[in-house]
């Protein structure tokens, strides 16, 4: 696999920073597109208005929190959708809260993964996020 095709679909700048911050740091070769409420992820993942020329990413990490669609409503579209189903979605969120967990999981997330508020444990986590969906999993091929 060339350039690894990231979607982060996270609302808090900060989150985002650090998110952008630990793949840099790690070396990852990658192209991370970043949209900030669930309205947005669904009109990138389509291909609409302003992302028409958007490519299908090879990974998604989906906060649950935001505004317009929340995580879960935008996890439901994906796992729905033909073309897109197949892409692992990774939750990647601040909720611990065992009803968001089993909710993810009962509409298909690939993984559901509690932010570590430290950026040492949040960069280890990047870490095996980039090392098992990268390294070690084989992931379908996209058409952009």
């Amino acid at each position: 696999m060339s350039e690894i095709q990231i979607l982060l679909v996270e609302d808090n700048e900060g989150d985002i920073l650090l998110t952008l911050e630990a793949f840099k740091e790690l070396k990852v070769k990658n192209n991370v597109s970043v949209v900030k409420d669930g309205e947005e992820a669904i009109e990138f993942l389509k291909k609409q208005n302003q992302y028409a020329d958007s490519k299908i990413p090879h990974l998604i990490l989906l906060d649950i929190n935001m505004p317009k669609l929340n995580g879960i409503e935008v996890l439901d579209f994906i796992k729905k959708d033909e073309k897109l189903k197949k892409i692992p979605v990774v939750m990647l969120t601040t909720s611990s809260s065992e009803s968001d967990i089993s909710v993810c999981y009962e509409k298909s997330a690939n993984c559901f993964i509690t932010k570590p508020l430290d950026f040492g444990k949040f960069l280890n986590v990047v870490e095996a996020i980039e090392s098992f969906w990268f390294t070690i999993a084989q992931l379908p091929k996209t058409t952009s």
